[in-house]
């Protein structure tokens, strides 16, 4: 069956990716970045999707020599092509100032929520799992999608243990805690961070409430009663639940973590805010940094967010005892998988990047929906974050008069909404869209949950997301 869905995923994927492409060509076909420098980013992503369905336990050991070829791939013709200098600023940059900040974000918060167990005799019905990913949803925008997921996955995965079909609630979780949560806040998603330092008023994003809460409706409608469907299916086959005790028991050990888990969201906050203080800021208006090479600088508010970061993680585990992180059945599997595959994906993406940059203002988008599916079908591929900023440039430089005065133009509201909700949304759609989406993917492997391949997940995502966003564009973006 893998095999059957596998080439239909694979021309899927190239078609949402190919409308850059066709544009690039057709504006006087002077393009600046060349189409054939994206296929190395094209190649890693069907190294991902491929090899484990063909040839798994070569992928599993040998990721980090398939992400050193890819990135060699694009790196030396790049180099070719621009020159070496320009080369080692494009992936210094990349590495300095995305990668690393990610991925010590994403390591704080693994390390952090890994030292916070919940144990109980709450068994994974359909309702209790409904209550969980509501839950989960809405803390995704107070403490970030990549918190929230962290936080919340363990105790899904423990509390639905005892069941033999789980994957689909690792699949809804991911659409809904990993993704569509982070809607609401500048701290639930970092495309919106961005907007928010580009002078997007903080709390303008609320106003997204109603298509949240129409799309949580919709996807908890379908996921219970798929859910109960595999749940009565579990019981028939007299599966139930560990569950000694009467009465309801329920703990949590390691709560004083979450006072790491707020220096966390704090670091993140003030890695948006410092840098538009004077204090921060040279006389030119730059951001103060440490200089690594050329015009590639490590800027002093990052770096102030990784050692908060890097500190909460280090108190997590000094004052947290062994025993929780058992029970938690933590390793580093998951952190490890995740920083060597996206270190190839940040570095190989950045002529997909600039072609976008290059061709986002004339690809004539200046409608809502039109707004919606591009930055949507992108992110799903691409980092969400310089997509929205691509587009909401472009929705900038439109000349309207009227709505959210940002540091890029005047942005009407319906076009941030649509802007806003494509990146946070679609990243839903494939494994990589998002930065938690692998993240929870991996630790569900980790814990025994035979999870969807990377085409699979997307039949998942088609078959259900892409319904529920032509419904929004019919209902907010038309």
């Amino acid at each position: 069956m893998k095999q059957k869905i596998l080439f239909p995923g694979i021309l899927l994927s190239l078609i949402l990716l190919c409308p850059l492409c066709a544009q690039a060509a057709g504006a006087g076909g002077e393009a600046a970045v060349p189409i054939w420098l994206c296929i190395p980013f094209a190649g890693l992503l069907l190294c991902i999707a491929v090899m484990p369905l063909i040839r798994g336990e070569w992928w599993e050991t040998h990721q980090p020599h398939a992400v050193i070829f890819w990135i060699l791939a694009m790196v030396i013709p790049f180099a070719v092509f621009y020159g070496a200098g320009q080369a080692a600023e494009t992936v210094l940059e990349c590495a300095v100032n995305d990668y690393l900040t990610f991925i010590i974000l994403l390591f704080g918060l693994f390390c952090v929520s890994g030292n916070i167990t919940m144990e109980g005799d709450f068994a994974g019905s359909p309702r209790i799992n409904v209550g969980l990913l509501v839950l989960g949803t809405l803390l995704a925008s107070c403490i970030g999608t990549t918190g929230a997921s962290m936080l919340m996955v363990r105790p899904v995965l423990k509390m639905n243990s005892w069941r033999r079909r789980k994957a689909h609630i690792m699949v809804f979780f991911i659409f809904l805690v990993s993704n569509m949560g982070g809607v609401l806040t500048p701290i639930g998603d970092p495309p919106l961070l961005m907007g928010f330092m580009r002078g997007v008023p903080f709390f303008w994003s609320l106003r997204l409430f109603p298509v949240l809460i129409f799309n949580m409706v919709l996807l908890l409608f379908v996921f219970y009663h798929v859910d109960k469907r595999m749940y009565r299916r579990d019981i028939s086959e007299g599966r139930k639940p560990d569950i000694s005790r009467p009465g309801t028991q329920f703990r949590i050990d390691g709560l004083h973590n979450l006072l790491f888990l707020v220096m966390i969201v704090g670091a993140v906050i003030l890695s948006g805010v410092l840098p538009g203080m004077p204090a921060f800021q040279d006389s030119a208006g730059n951001v103060l940094g440490i200089p690594i090479f050329g015009e590639v600088a490590l800027g002093i508010p990052s770096l102030i967010e990784i050692v908060i970061i890097l500190a909460a993680a280090f108190l997590s585990f000094k004052t947290t005892p062994g025993d929780v992180r058992t029970r938690n059945h933590f390793t580093w599997g998951a952190i490890r998988e995740v920083a060597v595959l996206f270190i190839g994906i940040f570095i190989t993406m950045q002529p997909a990047l600039m072609l976008l940059q290059q061709v986002g203002p004339d690809l004539g988008l200046n409608q809502p929906w039109q707004l919606f599916w591009a930055t949507g079908a992108l992110s799903s591929f691409l980092d969400n974050t310089p997509t929205y900023l691509v587009f909401l440039t472009t929705a900038g430089t439109l000349g309207f008069t009227s709505g959210i005065a940002t540091s890029l133009g005047t942005v009407p509201e319906a076009f941030l909404s649509a802007i806003s909700c494509g990146a946070v949304f679609m990243g839903a759609n494939t494994y990589i869209g998002n930065a938690p989406n692998f993240m929870v993917k991996s630790i569900s492997d980790e814990n025994g949950v035979n999870m969807p391949s990377f085409f699979g997940y997307m039949l998942w995502s088609v078959g259900i997301l892409i319904p529920v966003f032509l419904i929004d564009t019919l209902i907010f973006f038309l």
